[in-house]
């Protein structure tokens, strides 16, 4: 399992930064990864509505959970129910 050797939260810049194990760093916009969220919620019904739709770019992470094989985001609109494997990660 390809593990992050380190993750800078930026709320000011609206950037996750990952370094990966290999020197690739990655920075993923916060808009961008609420809307990629896989969560139930996200991907069925009304409810999920953001899925595949422009987000309020003022959206931000405020908080970031180790789950070991990813991570959880805890977002300023609430959401905080999407968990982000790491493989995920690496594909956005």
């Amino acid at each position: 399992m390809l593990v992050p050797s380190r993750l800078e939260l930026a709320p000011a810049e609206g950037v996750l930064r990952i370094d990966w194990p290999d020197g690739r760093r990655q920075s993923l916009d916060h808009a961008r990864l609420r809307q990629a969220c896989r969560c139930a919620a996200c991907r069925s019904g009304p409810a999920g509505a953001a899925v595949g739709q422009a987000l309020d770019q003022a959206v931000r992470i405020v908080a970031v959970q180790d789950m070991g094989y990813g991570i959880q985001l805890i977002f300023n609109d609430g959401h905080d129910r999407g968990i982000y494997p790491w493989r995920y990660l690496e594909t956005l």
